[in-house]
Protein backbone atom coordinates (compact mmCIF):
# COMPACT_ATOMS: atom_id res chain seq x y z
CA UNK A 1 0.00 0.00 0.00
CA UNK A 2 2.83 2.40 0.83
CA UNK A 3 4.49 1.69 -2.50
CA UNK A 4 1.24 2.59 -4.25
CA UNK A 5 0.93 5.72 -2.14
CA UNK A 6 4.49 6.76 -2.96
CA UNK A 7 3.65 6.85 -6.68
CA UNK A 8 0.48 8.87 -6.03
CA UNK A 9 2.54 11.31 -3.96
CA UNK A 10 4.77 11.93 -6.97
CA UNK A 11 1.64 12.64 -9.02
CA UNK A 12 0.44 15.00 -6.29
CA UNK A 13 3.64 17.03 -6.52
CA UNK A 14 3.05 17.48 -10.25
CA UNK A 15 -0.58 18.43 -9.59
CA UNK A 16 0.45 21.05 -7.04
CA UNK A 17 2.79 22.61 -9.58
CA UNK A 18 0.01 22.66 -12.19
CA UNK A 19 -2.45 24.19 -9.71
CA UNK A 20 0.06 26.94 -8.87
CA UNK A 21 0.61 27.55 -12.58
CA UNK A 22 -3.13 27.82 -13.18
CA UNK A 23 -3.45 30.36 -10.38
CA UNK A 24 -0.65 32.44 -11.85
CA UNK A 25 -2.22 32.16 -15.30
CA UNK A 26 -5.59 33.25 -13.88
CA UNK A 27 -3.98 36.33 -12.33
CA UNK A 28 -2.21 37.17 -15.58
CA UNK A 29 -5.45 36.83 -17.55
CA UNK A 30 -7.09 39.08 -14.96
CA UNK A 31 -4.41 41.69 -15.63
CA UNK A 32 -5.19 41.51 -19.36
CA UNK A 33 -8.87 42.04 -18.62
CA UNK A 34 -8.10 45.05 -16.43
CA UNK A 35 -5.98 46.58 -19.20
CA UNK A 36 -8.79 46.10 -21.70
CA UNK A 37 -11.37 47.53 -19.28
CA UNK A 38 -9.18 50.60 -18.70
CA UNK A 39 -8.80 51.10 -22.44
CA UNK A 40 -12.56 50.78 -22.95
CA UNK A 41 -13.23 53.23 -20.13
CA UNK A 42 -10.87 55.84 -21.63
CA UNK A 43 -12.43 55.36 -25.09
CA UNK A 44 -15.87 55.75 -23.53
CA UNK A 45 -14.80 58.93 -21.71
CA UNK A 46 -13.38 60.29 -24.97
CA UNK A 47 -16.61 59.64 -26.85
CA UNK A 48 -18.75 61.10 -24.07
CA UNK A 49 -16.57 64.20 -23.86
CA UNK A 50 -16.62 64.70 -27.63
CA UNK A 51 -20.41 64.37 -27.63
CA UNK A 52 -20.65 66.88 -24.77
CA UNK A 53 -18.42 69.37 -26.59
CA UNK A 54 -20.46 68.95 -29.77
CA UNK A 55 -23.67 69.61 -27.84
CA UNK A 56 -22.14 72.73 -26.30
CA UNK A 57 -21.20 73.92 -29.78
CA UNK A 58 -24.77 73.48 -30.97
CA UNK A 59 -26.12 75.40 -27.98
CA UNK A 60 -23.65 78.23 -28.62
CA UNK A 61 -24.68 78.42 -32.27
CA UNK A 62 -28.36 78.52 -31.27
CA UNK A 63 -27.75 81.37 -28.82
CA UNK A 64 -25.58 83.30 -31.29
CA UNK A 65 -28.38 83.04 -33.81
CA UNK A 66 -30.74 84.32 -31.13
CA UNK A 67 -28.41 87.31 -30.55
CA UNK A 68 -28.51 88.08 -34.27
CA UNK A 69 -32.30 88.02 -34.16
CA UNK A 70 -32.36 90.38 -31.15
CA UNK A 71 -29.88 92.73 -32.89
CA UNK A 72 -32.08 92.75 -35.96
CA UNK A 73 -35.05 93.54 -33.75
CA UNK A 74 -33.20 96.43 -32.07
CA UNK A 75 -32.12 97.82 -35.42
CA UNK A 76 -35.69 97.68 -36.66
CA UNK A 77 -36.94 99.46 -33.55
CA UNK A 78 -34.29 102.16 -33.95
CA UNK A 79 -35.43 102.68 -37.52
CA UNK A 80 -39.06 102.97 -36.43
CA UNK A 81 -38.14 105.36 -33.63
CA UNK A 82 -36.61 107.89 -36.01
CA UNK A 83 -39.93 108.30 -37.79
CA UNK A 84 -42.10 108.69 -34.70
CA UNK A 85 -43.10 112.14 -33.50
CA UNK A 86 -45.41 111.31 -30.62
CA UNK A 87 -43.77 111.10 -27.21
CA UNK A 88 -45.78 108.16 -25.90
CA UNK A 89 -45.02 106.03 -28.99
CA UNK A 90 -41.35 107.06 -28.78
CA UNK A 91 -41.21 106.04 -25.11
CA UNK A 92 -42.93 102.73 -25.84
CA UNK A 93 -40.36 101.83 -28.49
CA UNK A 94 -37.55 102.93 -26.14
CA UNK A 95 -38.82 100.55 -23.48
CA UNK A 96 -39.05 97.75 -26.01
CA UNK A 97 -35.47 98.47 -27.13
CA UNK A 98 -34.30 98.46 -23.52
CA UNK A 99 -35.96 95.09 -22.98
CA UNK A 100 -34.29 93.73 -26.12
CA UNK A 101 -30.91 95.07 -24.97
CA UNK A 102 -31.30 93.28 -21.64
CA UNK A 103 -32.29 90.10 -23.45
CA UNK A 104 -29.21 90.36 -25.67
CA UNK A 105 -26.90 90.92 -22.67
CA UNK A 106 -28.38 87.90 -20.90
CA UNK A 107 -27.92 85.71 -23.97
CA UNK A 108 -24.37 86.98 -24.48
CA UNK A 109 -23.59 86.02 -20.87
CA UNK A 110 -24.94 82.53 -21.50
CA UNK A 111 -22.80 82.27 -24.63
CA UNK A 112 -19.76 83.42 -22.68
CA UNK A 113 -20.41 80.81 -19.98
CA UNK A 114 -20.90 78.07 -22.56
CA UNK A 115 -17.72 79.06 -24.40
CA UNK A 116 -15.75 78.94 -21.14
CA UNK A 117 -17.25 75.56 -20.37
CA UNK A 118 -16.42 74.28 -23.87
CA UNK A 119 -12.81 75.40 -23.47
CA UNK A 120 -12.59 73.57 -20.15
CA UNK A 121 -14.12 70.43 -21.65
CA UNK A 122 -11.76 70.58 -24.63
CA UNK A 123 -8.82 70.77 -22.24
CA UNK A 124 -10.23 67.78 -20.37
CA UNK A 125 -10.64 65.92 -23.66
CA UNK A 126 -7.01 66.61 -24.51
CA UNK A 127 -5.92 65.16 -21.16
CA UNK A 128 -8.09 62.07 -21.66
CA UNK A 129 -6.66 61.51 -25.15
CA UNK A 130 -3.12 61.93 -23.84
CA UNK A 131 -3.90 59.46 -21.06
CA UNK A 132 -5.40 57.05 -23.59
CA UNK A 133 -2.38 57.34 -25.85
CA UNK A 134 0.04 56.80 -22.97
CA UNK A 135 -2.06 53.91 -21.67
CA UNK A 136 -2.14 52.22 -25.06
CA UNK A 137 1.63 52.51 -25.45
CA UNK A 138 2.39 51.16 -21.97
CA UNK A 139 -0.35 48.51 -22.07
CA UNK A 140 0.90 47.25 -25.41
CA UNK A 141 4.26 46.34 -23.86
CA UNK A 142 2.59 44.94 -20.76
CA UNK A 143 0.23 42.83 -22.86
CA UNK A 144 3.18 41.38 -24.78
CA UNK A 145 4.91 40.51 -21.51
CA UNK A 146 1.73 38.92 -20.09
CA UNK A 147 1.03 36.91 -23.25
CA UNK A 148 4.64 35.72 -23.28
CA UNK A 149 4.30 34.71 -19.62
CA UNK A 150 1.07 32.83 -20.37
CA UNK A 151 2.79 31.06 -23.25
CA UNK A 152 5.56 29.85 -20.93
CA UNK A 153 2.96 28.78 -18.37
CA UNK A 154 1.13 26.77 -21.03
CA UNK A 155 4.37 25.10 -22.10
CA UNK A 156 5.29 24.18 -18.54
CA UNK A 157 1.75 23.00 -17.89
CA UNK A 158 1.83 20.76 -20.97
CA UNK A 159 5.14 19.27 -19.84
CA UNK A 160 3.83 18.62 -16.33
CA UNK A 161 0.66 17.01 -17.68
CA UNK A 162 2.70 14.70 -19.91
CA UNK A 163 4.74 13.65 -16.88
CA UNK A 164 1.56 13.13 -14.86
CA UNK A 165 -0.12 11.08 -17.57
CA UNK A 166 2.96 8.87 -17.80
CA UNK A 167 2.95 8.26 -14.03
CA UNK A 168 -0.84 7.87 -13.85
CA UNK A 169 -0.78 5.00 -16.34
CA UNK A 170 1.44 2.95 -13.98
CA UNK A 171 -0.12 3.54 -10.55
CA UNK A 172 -2.87 1.77 -8.64
CA UNK A 173 -5.97 2.99 -10.47
CA UNK A 174 -8.31 2.50 -7.54
CA UNK A 175 -6.20 4.75 -5.30
CA UNK A 176 -5.75 7.20 -8.18
CA UNK A 177 -9.51 7.54 -8.57
CA UNK A 178 -9.90 8.25 -4.85
CA UNK A 179 -7.08 10.77 -5.01
CA UNK A 180 -8.52 12.50 -8.10
CA UNK A 181 -11.93 12.80 -6.44
CA UNK A 182 -10.43 14.39 -3.33
CA UNK A 183 -8.24 16.70 -5.43
CA UNK A 184 -11.22 17.96 -7.46
CA UNK A 185 -12.99 18.78 -4.22
CA UNK A 186 -10.16 20.51 -2.32
CA UNK A 187 -7.88 21.88 -5.08
CA UNK A 188 -5.00 21.31 -2.65
CA UNK A 189 -2.85 18.53 -1.21
CA UNK A 190 -5.05 15.57 -0.27
CA UNK A 191 -2.33 13.10 0.73
CA UNK A 192 -0.66 14.59 3.78
CA UNK A 193 1.67 13.54 6.57
CA UNK A 194 0.91 13.19 10.25
CA UNK A 195 3.15 15.54 12.24
CA UNK A 196 3.14 15.38 16.04
CA UNK A 197 -0.08 13.37 15.87
CA UNK A 198 -1.71 16.20 13.91
CA UNK A 199 -3.11 16.21 10.37
CA UNK A 200 -0.89 18.55 8.36
CA UNK A 201 -3.89 19.30 6.15
CA UNK A 202 -6.50 20.52 8.63
CA UNK A 203 -4.13 20.79 11.65
CA UNK A 204 -6.48 18.94 14.00
CA UNK A 205 -5.06 16.57 16.61
CA UNK A 206 -5.63 12.86 15.92
CA UNK A 207 -6.00 9.86 18.21
CA UNK A 208 -3.13 7.49 19.02
CA UNK A 209 -5.11 4.65 17.42
CA UNK A 210 -5.38 6.64 14.19
CA UNK A 211 -1.65 7.31 14.22
CA UNK A 212 -0.88 3.60 14.71
CA UNK A 213 -3.02 2.68 11.69
CA UNK A 214 -1.14 5.20 9.58
CA UNK A 215 2.22 3.91 10.84
CA UNK A 216 1.35 0.36 9.80
CA UNK A 217 0.55 1.46 6.26
CA UNK A 218 -1.55 -1.60 5.48
CA UNK A 219 -4.56 0.35 4.19
CA UNK A 220 -5.55 3.86 3.21
CA UNK A 221 -6.36 5.88 6.32
CA UNK A 222 -8.50 9.00 5.94
CA UNK A 223 -8.55 11.97 8.27
CA UNK A 224 -11.71 11.90 10.36
CA UNK A 225 -12.01 15.66 10.05
CA UNK A 226 -11.00 16.66 6.49
CA UNK A 227 -11.07 13.28 4.64
CA UNK A 228 -7.47 13.63 3.43
CA UNK A 229 -5.34 10.52 3.08
CA UNK A 230 -2.67 10.21 5.76
CA UNK A 231 0.82 8.77 5.56
CA UNK A 232 3.64 8.38 8.08
CA UNK A 233 6.34 10.80 7.01
CA UNK A 234 9.17 8.69 8.50
CA UNK A 235 8.17 5.64 6.50
CA UNK A 236 11.10 3.89 4.74
CA UNK A 237 8.76 2.94 1.90
CA UNK A 238 8.45 6.60 0.94
CA UNK A 239 12.20 7.15 0.51
CA UNK A 240 13.02 8.41 -2.96
CA UNK A 241 9.71 10.22 -3.36
CA UNK A 242 9.34 13.97 -3.78
CA UNK A 243 7.98 14.10 -0.24
CA UNK A 244 11.10 12.48 1.19
CA UNK A 245 13.30 14.91 -0.72
CA UNK A 246 11.41 17.86 0.79
CA UNK A 247 11.71 16.30 4.23
CA UNK A 248 15.48 16.06 3.90
CA UNK A 249 15.64 19.69 2.77
CA UNK A 250 13.67 20.78 5.84
CA UNK A 251 16.01 18.83 8.10
CA UNK A 252 19.08 20.35 6.46
CA UNK A 253 17.63 23.83 6.80
CA UNK A 254 16.88 23.23 10.48
CA UNK A 255 20.39 21.89 11.06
Amino acid sequence: MLDDLKEILDIQELDMKMIRLMRVKKERLKELLQIEELRKELHSQTQDKEAEIEELGKNIQTLEQKIQEVNAKIKKLESQQTNIKKADEFNAITQEMTHAERERIAIEQKVSDLVDRRVAEEEMLTRIKDSLKGSELSSMNLEKEILSSIGLINEEGTSLKEQRDALASKVNQEILQIYDRLLRNKKDRVIVAIENRTCSGCHIVLTAQHENLVRKGDNLVFCEHCSRIHYWQESVALEGSAVATKRRRRRAATA
